[in-house]
């Protein structure tokens, strides 16, 4: 069985003597960090599909000027 210390100086953490973890008590802060990284999270997919998004409209212009291209020469 392992016995919970505070953390001294900090309200919310406490040690954990079995594996000399601390943990923090807090659930509202724990909460206000995963919204946080899942924010992060959507963000960056949405970078990455934009990005994606991008590169497909700029391949889809190149090969459409090259078709003009071809069709200006005959």
């Amino acid at each position: 069985m392992s016995i919970k210390l505070k953390v001294e100086g900090y309200e919310h953490l406490i040690r954990d003597t079995k594996s000399n973890a601390i943990v923090n008590s807090a659930t509202l802060e724990y909460d206000l960090y995963m919204r946080r990284t899942k924010s992060r999270e959507q963000n960056s997919d949405l970078l990455r599909n934009t990005v994606k998004e991008i590169n497909n409209l700029k391949s889809e212009l190149r090969e459409i000027k090259n078709l003009l291209k071809e069709v200006t020469k005959k």
